[in-house]
């Protein structure tokens, strides 16, 4: 059958291409894929090309399909997994594979989020990396590949019981919290999840240096909501302050916080982080950095004398990934607050290659429609001359500014097909 996809063919080398999918397996599932949200890590294996560790050497000779968030229809079933999987049901897809390097939207030709179809091998089946989903849209099961990533990084976080000298997994319940740059889209993610997991802080305090964001974010996950849930919710602009480190510690009452989280690969921002540590601290450098040299200064004598601990993640395992499916189920989260534009499956190549130059939050694409990536933001003005942005503001402002189950089904029903 043909399929249209973006693929990779070495250091910014995407291409929209129209090919053929060849007939599945046995031990293979075909999909229809619906939707994808563009994650930074696909713009730094489309920059770096075969030398992204993920990324196969014959890369352009044989080229991958990009994007691993993704979600839609299962279509066809092969045999192996017929008890299994069912015809017509919804999916979210785990990317990372136990134990192997590769991962769907990084390794595999036939298999990544940006496409119209695609073929799920009989590896990331055994694996149970395809996760059936029930709920009312494609774009939340898309959606929690990323919150998967969130909820690993808390999961990861550890505190020892200096009586036995054990590791004591997960935030600290009641504890004092930050996230530093924390108003971008995972960062979004990351505040939802801390306000209504069921191991909280007491204490959250959000960073960035840009007030329009953290604006936006006030709006969409408000103090108010966060002192029902039992958080103390404090929104930072840094650069306002003249001495973040002890002005954060003030928050806390003069004290170091039990969990930080670093947000964006930033040297000072880690430094910043190591510095409100409090005692048996632990620091989460979250944001994976494009250089493998890349380094910053730890105090050791805090690491000997206070006990710091130093972590980080990349990715989510597969019971991560069932929590965020299950919390936005229950709407306990809403993965829809980070995103901030929309586009179809040619919007993709442009701005996968310019993603850390737009603005803005999450950007999710649509794969059977051709669609310019477009800010929410910008659909009032758009709408005064186009029908489809019209439509889409007037449901978009009902939900409070954000996309919504209502949104997409329009978008789909109405939007030029690719």
């Amino acid at each position: 059958m043909k399929v249209k996809a973006v693929r990779l063919y070495g250091r910014n080398d995407l291409r929209l291409e129209e090919f053929d999918l060849p007939e599945i397996k046995d031990d293979e599932i075909l999909v229809r894929i619906v939707s994808d949200s563009i994650c930074m890590s696909t713009y730094k294996a489309a920059i770096q090309g075969a030398d992204h560790k993920r990324v196969p050497n014959d890369v352009a000779e044989n080229p991958i399909i990009v994007g691993h968030e993704f979600s839609g229809d299962i279509v066809k079933v092969g045999a192996k997994w017929q008890d299994k999987y069912k015809e017509g049901s919804k999916f979210g897809i785990q990317p990372a594979m136990k134990g192997i390097v590769q991962a769907p939207g990084y390794s595999f030709q036939y298999v990544g989020g940006d496409a119209t179809y695609a073929i799920l091998h009989n590896e990331i089946l055994e694996g149970n990396n395809l996760i059936t989903y029930e709920g009312d849209c494609y774009f939340k099961a898309s959606l929690a590949e990323p919150m998967s990533c969130i909820i690993a990084g808390y999961h990861e976080n550890y505190h020892n019981d200096y009586d036995n000298h054990a590791h004591v997994m997960g935030i600290k319940e009641g504890g004092a919290c930050a996230i530093l740059a924390g108003v971008g889209p995972m960062g979004l993610g990351a505040v939802d999840y801390a306000i209504h997991c069921d191991r909280k802080p007491s204490l959250l305090v959000v960073t960035d240096i840009d007030q329009a964001r953290l604006d936006r974010a006030a709006t969409l996950l408000t103090v108010e909501d966060a002192e029902k849930n039992g958080v103390k919710l404090v929104y930072v602009n840094t650069s306002a302050v003249a001495d973040p480190v002890a002005y954060l510690k003030e928050i806390n009452g003069g004290k170091g916080y039990d969990d930080v989280f670093v947000y964006a690969p930033v040297v000072p921002l880690i430094e910043q982080g190591d510095a409100i540590l409090g005692d048996y601290g632990c620091l989460n450098f979250f944001a994976g950095p494009t250089k493998t040299d890349f380094q910053a200064k730890v105090n050791f004598y805090d690491v000997h004398y206070t006990f710091h601990r130093i972590t980080g993640t990349s990715g989510g395992t597969t019971e991560d990934m069932r929590e965020a499916i299950r919390m936005a189920g229950a709407g306990k989260i809403d993965p829809s607050i980070m995103i901030s534009h929309v586009g179809g499956l040619d919007s993709v190549v442009d701005t996968t290659l310019n993603l850390p130059n737009i603005k803005g939050a999450k950007k999710l694409v649509y794969t059977h429609i051709s669609l310019p990536m477009t800010a929410i933001a910008d659909f009032e003005e758009l709408g005064k001359t186009d029908p489809l942005f019209k439509a889409l503001d007037e449901i978009c402002k009902k939900n409070n500014g954000i996309w919504s189950a209502e949104a997409e089904a329009y978008l789909l029903a109405n939007a030029k097909k690719i």
